[in-house]
This record gives C-alpha cells, sequence and structure tokens, in this order.
C-alpha cells in the first residue's frame, strides 16, 4: 500500500506540473473570474474546452490517470486516512517538477515548508496508524457528505473568482481539495464494486457520483493553476483533500486512529505540522510573468520581446 501511495504521489505530482504548463499557455487569460458576471463564466468555460486541445496539459492528464489507478489500488488495500497522507506528499515532489517545467522559485520558506510536511505525514502515519473502518458507509452519510463538500466547494469557487494572485490559487486549492477528497473516499467505495461486472458499475450510483466529484475538482484545481502559483495552489488542494480524507474515513468508513500513550495527542499535531508547512508554502513567490510566459510557449520573436525597465 505504502509503494503504490507513494507511486501515485509521484504520478499526481508529475502530472499537475504538466497541467499547469498547458494552463499557463493562455497568457491573454491569466486572472480567471477578474471581471464577474456572463462574460468570466463564459471565458472560463471555453479555457476548460482548450485545454483538451493542448497536448502538454494532455499528457499531464495521462500522468495523473496513472496516478489515479495507483491510487485506487492503494485505497482498496489501504485506509482513506493513511492513503491520502501518503499521497499529501506529491506536494513537496512536485517542487522539483516545477523548477524545470514552470519556472518556480524555491526558497527558504519554501523548503522549509516541504520538511514540515515530509516530518508531519511521516508522524501522522506512523504514530495515529489508521486502522480499517468499522462500518459500512449508509445513503444518509454520503448524502451529507456530498452536501457539505458542495456547498464549502462553491463558496470556495465564489469566493476565489473575486480575488487574484496566491490568494486566488489557495481559494480555488480549497474548493478543488474537497472535490478531490470525496472522490477519493468514492472510489474506495467503487474498487470493492469493480468484481460485480459493467452493467453493475454502469448502473451504480458510485460511478456517477465520482465523476462529478473529480470533475469538481479537476475544473477548480484547473483554476487554480492557472494563476502560475503552483505551490500555493497545490498546498491548499492538498491539504484540503487530506483534511476531507481524513474527516470522511472517520466519519463516513469508520476508520479510526491509534490513541492511547498520547498518540491521538501526536496525531494532533503532526496534522498540525502539516498545515504549517502549507502555510508556508502558500508564501512561495510567483514566477516573472516573462519566465512564465518563456516556460510555456517556448522562445519569444523579436518582435514580442520586451526590455524590463531599470531598476
Amino acid at each position: 500500500m505504502v509503494v503504490l501511495a507513494l507511486l501515485a504521489a509521484t504520478a499526481f505530482a508529475l502530472g499537475t506540473v504538466l497541467q499547469q504548463k498547458g494552463t499557463l499557455a493562455d497568457s491573454d487569460e491569466a486572472h480567471p473570474g477578474a471581471d464577474g458576471g456572463t462574460a468570466a463564466a463564459a471565458r472560463d468555460l471555453r479555457f476548460l474546452t482548450r485545454l483538451f486541445t493542448r497536448p502538454v496539459w494532455l499528457l499531464g492528464g495521462v500522468v495523473t490517470a496513472v496516478g489515479a489507478v495507483l491510487n485506487a489500488l492503494a485505497l482498496h488495500l489501504g485506509t482513506l486516512a493513511g492513503v491520502q497522507a501518503l499521497t499529501t506528499l506529491s506536494l513537496v515532489i512536485a517542487l522539483p517538477f516545477g523548477v524545470w517545467l514552470t519556472d518556480q522559485r524555491i526558497t527558504r520558506t519554501v523548503m522549509l515548508g516541504a520538511l514540515a510536511i515530509v516530518v508531519g505525514i511521516v508522524l501522522f502515519v506512523t504514530v495515529g496508524s489508521p486502522q480499517p473502518g468499522t462500518m459500512a458507509p449508509s445513503s444518509g452519510d454520503w448524502w451529507s457528505a456530498g452536501l457539505l463538500s458542495g456547498v464549502l466547494a462553491g463558496i470556495a469557487a465564489w469566493l476565489g473568482g473575486r480575488k487574484r494572485g496566491g490568494v486566488q490559487a489557495v481559494l480555488f486549492g480549497t474548493g478543488a481539495g474537497l472535490g478531490f477528497g470525496l472522490a477519493s473516499a468514492l472510489t474506495k467505495q467503487f474498487t470493492d464494486l469493480v468484481g460485480n461486472g459493467l452493467l453493475s458499475l454502469l448502473g451504480s450510483w458510485e460511478l456517477w457520483a465520482l465523476l462529478a466529484a473529480g470533475l469538481v475538482g479537476l475544473a477548480l484545481g484547473q483554476s487554480a493553476l492557472r494563476t502560475g502559483a503552483l505551490a500555493p495552489a497545490m498546498a491548499a488542494t492538498n491539504a484540503v483533500t487530506l483534511l476531507s480524507s481524513v474527516t470522511l474515513g472517520i466519519t463516513v468508513f469508520g476508520e479510526r486512529l491509534q490513541h492511547g500513550d498520547g498518540r491521538l495527542v501526536v496525531v494532533a499535531l503532526a496534522l498540525a505540522v502539516v498545515l504549517a508547512g502549507v502555510l508556508l508554502l502558500a508564501r512561495a513567490p510567483l514566477p516573472q510573468p516573462g519566465a512564465l510566459l518563456a516556460s510555456t510557449k517556448g522562445a519569444m520573436s523579436p518582435a514580442r520581446t520586451t526590455t524590463p525597465p531599470a531598476s
């Protein structure tokens, strides 16, 4: 389970950075939702549609899909909380990919945040040692989880449409994390139905709910990446996905953490350290616009080259 989750985290990291490279190709639409209203909604829809015409974004989608398969296998073998804790490491793994592909900057604050996340995740998995669920989820549990996740994701998207830069990336990433957290929980449920045949799978509500939650996460995740702020976008997405997965694992699947001998205190501290690391990564500096343009469109023609203002 651990190996599968770590491989999934690596695939998610590379896939996310490749998709960010694709989203940044629209330099004229660098601030989604900035003008508000119907025009902004139509523009965002055109943006999401154009993503499917970009080879680098499609490649990122393929790599992410491989990660999703590996994650599903890990979820089938392990607990929701434990697997999602390990896949949260994709945020750290993505940093060198971001430097290479989209000219992200790794500062001392970013390195400290990455270290905090690694330490927190290791403590959470080893000390908390999430145990398998003790109950089968009821329809009431799923309705409550779906409605709450949907409402919170909608609020995050609404607020994100009125901000810019790193704050916008965090808000859109928060909504994406809620969608992906619910999708992960549904994936765990769905893997138990795979052996029932194709017709049974197509007729299951879990499949369509999983697709809906995944699409919400995808749309908001791409909007977060389009801001250019990789670390804040992934930090918010991964942190909320982890918190959502831990909450759903306990409330929906009846998973439990090891307790006694002060273990729960250490687990709470571990999650606090992870969140502190996420907050540090959310302060990562944005790449320079010229560098982003060069990294996504290649060398610029002389007619498009601009000279930076003198300091």
